[in-house]
């Protein structure tokens, strides 16, 4: 029996989406703008990167011919491998929301058909009772905030103002989410977490997706830094996924980084924490060393989208490409005879687009593995066929969703 390996550049797309022009999104394609930027000289940092966009071991995956299929053109300046060693593809995604669950719940064959809550994009965007609702649950004054932005202006803007205080920072995006920074000493950690439950509690009634704990250290507007106690309290998802039907068949589903969230932990068997994405890709091949047969390794890489893609920083996002790329040699080492892995992404977050939202984008699907044939797998109509071809590797019978190519 074979084991499975997925891997998810979170934001990672590749352009191209049948239905962009209803989110808004017509013509967003973030491997492509990337590439763009990068062959310009937009995207260079000193002391980070410079020049084109150098992505070798993802382009003799077929990271290149994937995004030839989802946006019809190869990234501009980036180098052709000579040979291909895996097999590609772009998937398009049919659920209705282009946040992290809906995107992870289609890779793992259940695809979000309902649509989620939202707060309005306007100056005290959380109803006055739900707020009333939370400080009198959670023996707080008030809050801060209340409206839609990034995670990293906000705490700029409001956390002088938390610190003095106490009152916790309430904010969203154009996701289903309800997010609450607070410093991890002067408001403390175990008392952010909990505050989180109580919204948690208050806002499964309208089909919020997520509360998200965004603590964060430092004593100035300048020095105020997030730190890697994320967590994301997520609804659960609405029917079974490849993640449930592992662990009923008795394998191992070990799931790195924030996959244990976006799951409201249903179907791991064994959560793995690591901070940034360099820490998660060594957490996650100790994973490959200790998994047995018929197990699946689920990573999130969030980097990609945190720190970069909401940030619309084109050199880091270019630059952390490139450390994932150089580390997939490392990845193909330690997988054994009849061992898969699946590099994807669940939706994408253009670094150079308007606002600082994710994207509406077809994403890769490259597939590698000892003995496994290069080649093409087209333009897949779901993301769902990602994890119906998992299961099927893995020896499960048909899902409700998707359909294998392998």
């Amino acid at each position: 029996m074979a084991r499975a390996f997925l891997y998810v550049l979170d934001s990672f797309g590749i352009g191209g989406a049948p239905d962009a022009k209803a989110y808004g999104d017509l013509g967003a394609d973030t491997l492509g703008h990337i590439a763009e930027f990068c062959a310009a000289g937009l995207g260079d940092r000193a002391g980070l990167r410079s020049g084109p966009l150098k992505l070798p071991n993802l382009s003799a995956l077929g990271l290149l011919e994937a995004a030839k299929l989802a946006a019809r053109h190869y990234p501009v300046g980036m180098e052709q491998p000579e040979r291909l060693l895996g097999r590609y593809g772009a998937a398009s995604e049919v659920s209705r929301g282009k946040d992290t669950p809906s995107g992870h719940w289609e890779i793992a064959g259940t695809p979000v058909m309902f649509d989620w809550g939202y707060f309005p994009d306007q100056p005290d965007c959380f109803p006055q009772q739900l707020l009333d609702a939370i400080y009198r649950e959670a023996g707080i004054s008030g809050s801060l905030g209340n409206c839609h932005a990034s995670g990293t202006e906000i705490i700029k803007r409001f956390g002088q103002e938390h610190v003095w205080t106490r009152r916790p920072i309430f904010y969203t995006s154009a996701d289903s989410v309800f997010q609450i920074a607070a410093h991890e000493y002067h408001f403390g950690l175990e008392r952010l977490l909990k505050l989180c439950e109580v919204v948690r509690e208050l806002t499964y009634d309208l089909n919020i997706g997520r509360v998200i704990a965004r603590p964060f250290i430092g004593e100035t507007a300048e020095t105020f830094k997030r730190t890697g106690n994320r967590r994301d309290l997520s609804i659960a998802p609405p029917e079974e996924t490849l993640l449930d039907r592992l662990k009923a068949a008795g394998r191992n589903v070990l799931a790195v980084g924030k996959i244990s969230d976006i799951f409201a932990g249903k179907g791991v068997t064994r959560l793995i924490k690591a901070d940034g994405n360099d820490a998660l890709v060594t957490a996650s091949m100790k994973a490959m060393d200790e998994a047995g047969e018929g197990d699946l390794v689920f990573t999130n890489l969030v980097d990609f989208d945190m720190v970069y893609g909401h940030r619309r920083d084109v050199p880091g996002y270019a630059a952390a490409l490139e450390a994932f790329d150089a580390r997939i040699e490392e990845i193909a080492a330690r997988m054994r005879p009849g061992d898969i892995a699946v590099l994807t992404a669940d939706h994408g977050c253009d670094p150079t687009w308007r606002g600082s939202d994710h994207t509406r984008e077809r994403v890769p699907v490259l597939v590698f593995g000892p003995g496994l044939q290069s080649g093409s797998l087209g333009l897949r109509e779901t993301y769902a066929d990602i994890g119906e071809s998992i299961a099927h590797h893995l020896g499960l019978g048909p899902g409700r969703y998707g359909a294998s190519f392998l």
